[in-house]
């Protein structure tokens, strides 16, 4: 009996410690919940499309020669544009750079026809037109991320080729002279990305180009161009805005803590 009541004595004691024993024991903290957060690092192809206008310059002043003179007319241009991309981008916490190049077609062209059938070029009958006819860029790239948004800003070089087209006055029994432009200049811009996927972002961009002149020289023996014109100098610039679709090979999503 003395057992008995020894033992009933000892659990109720053991039962009354155990909570405050267990409050005493070292616990394992549950893990906090994982944020994913995108990574933009990767390489990537893509496809874009858009449109965009011109701005360009003909200049002729080598001097007065009847029935020519010195003029000086500016023209706009329009149209579209569509091509493809590749590049890489290497993200580092908020911030990502990267070098990207693309290649595409563009229909922006235009004339100042307009101008001289205005009468505002007097003693000058002769139209110049403009077709930018493909184009391409290699460009540093750089940006700041808020998850899956990415906004950047871009620049470098930019190539391509613009067909130039100078008509002489109706009646004067002369050639038209239609030649192409190997173009050189720079080009900048900025626009902002999406990533709807792991893979796959849109982006929406700006960019302007500014090629260097080119100078149509006359012949050694009359001074003229082969269409009987005075030399001349031609200057474009154009801004286009345009919307795409990019595919990143690997860089999945990370885990933030």
């Amino acid at each position: 009996m003395k057992r008995i009541l020894l033992t009933t004595a000892s659990l109720g004691v053991l039962g009354l410690l155990t909570p405050a024993m267990a409050a005493d024991l070292p616990y394992a903290k549950a893990m906090p919940v994982v944020a994913p957060v995108y990574d933009w690092t990767g390489v990537y192809v893509g496809v874009f499309g858009g449109g965009g206008f011109g701005n360009h310059n003909v200049n002729n002043s080598t001097g007065q020669a009847v029935p020519f003179a010195d003029f000086s007319a500016n023209y706009s241009s329009t149209g579209g544009l569509a091509g493809g991309e590749v590049g890489y981008r290497w993200q580092s916490g908020s911030y990502v750079v990267g070098v990207e190049s693309d290649l595409f077609w563009t229909g922006i062209k235009g004339n100042d026809s307009v101008q001289f059938n205005n009468g505002n070029f007097a003693g000058v009958g002769a139209a110049d037109a403009d077709n930018w006819r493909w184009g391409g860029t290699l460009r540093a790239v750089g940006g700041f991320t808020v998850d899956r948004w990415l906004m950047f800003f871009t620049g470098g070089y930019a190539f391509g080729s613009i067909q130039h087209t100078n008509t002489p006055p109706a009646g004067a029994g002369l050639p038209v002279d239609t030649f192409n432009v190997s173009a050189n200049g720079l080009t900048a811009g900025a626009g902002f990305a999406y990533a709807i996927t792991n893979n796959v972002s849109a982006k929406f961009e700006y960019r302007y180009y500014n090629f260097m002149g080119y100078n149509r020289p006359g012949s050694t023996v009359t001074g003229l161009t082969v269409n009987g014109q005075l030399p001349y100098t031609t200057n474009s610039s154009f801004s286009v805005v345009s919307i795409g679709l990019d595919f990143k090979f690997g860089g999945p999503v990370v885990a933030k803590y």
